[in-house]
């Protein structure tokens, strides 16, 4: 029994069946730790960008090592570093936030690239014509620039979105009961790893699918053209 739900492993269909409500609990973990890493790392993402494209070098240098720096550590000693090292320097975070936290700053480092490579495929005319509107550079950066290369990078996003919800499993190692830890529970506590570990396998082909498809349907829904200055 694991949060109150009981099983009977005489039959696999069964079984599959009692199972299917606490893995829907996992999930649900898993989706909410794929949301708010996401959200995380296209913020932040936005501001390593941002800083990285600094003419003072003492704004862009210290981005740019922090970027590397991330980009360049594993993810699970990031985690660890997160959750067993702060706290020494009195800094506790729930393990769920920890993880969460651990998944967007990993790849923020990966979305700042992605935003620089869209922000550098505007049209230098756009720069040119912004400047001859006397826009200011913040105005410029979020009313013209940014616009225009959003639509440009939604692809490259959503691949991020998906590689972030493959990784969400590696949050186990700080307790977070996800999908793929509370079958490993299931699979300890019944000797039955197959059923579970391959509920799990499908479930996570249904969530990148639809994560995909839905990438795939802003990705068209976005115009990709400039847009005209107003």
């Amino acid at each position: 029994m694991l949060f109150g739900i009981a099983w009977d492993t005489s039959s696999g269909w069964a079984f599959a069946a009692s199972i299917l409500p606490i893995l829907m609990i996992g999930m649900w973990v898993t989706i909410q730790a794929t949301v708010l890493g996401f959200f995380i790392a296209l913020v932040v993402g936005l501001v390593w960008a941002a800083l990285k494209a600094a003419p003072l070098k003492i704004i862009s240098w210290p981005a740019a090592v922090v970027t590397e720096f991330l980009r360049d550590t594993p993810l699970l000693i990031q985690l660890f570093f997160l959750y067993y090292v702060l706290p020494e320097f009195g800094i506790t975070l729930p393990a769920f936030m920890t993880g969460a936290l651990a998944l967007g700053l990993q790849y923020s480092a990966y979305t700042s690239e992605v935003y620089r490579a869209g922000i550098e495929a505007v049209a230098k005319g756009q720069h040119e014509a912004a400047r001859a509107l006397n826009l200011s550079g913040g105005r410029t950066f979020t009313h013209i620039i940014l616009p225009q290369a959003v639509p440009r990078i939604i692809p490259a996003m959503g691949n991020y979105l998906v590689s972030i919800m493959k990784d969400v499993p590696l949050l186990s190692v700080v307790t977070v009961l996800e999908m793929l830890n509370v079958a490993r529970i299931i699979g300890d506590r019944t000797f039955n790893y197959i059923i579970p570990l391959s509920m799990v396998g499908g479930i996570y082909l249904i969530m990148t699918l639809v994560a995909s498809t839905g990438v795939r349907f802003v990705d068209r829904a976005l115009p990709k053209r400039g847009i005209p200055l107003k």
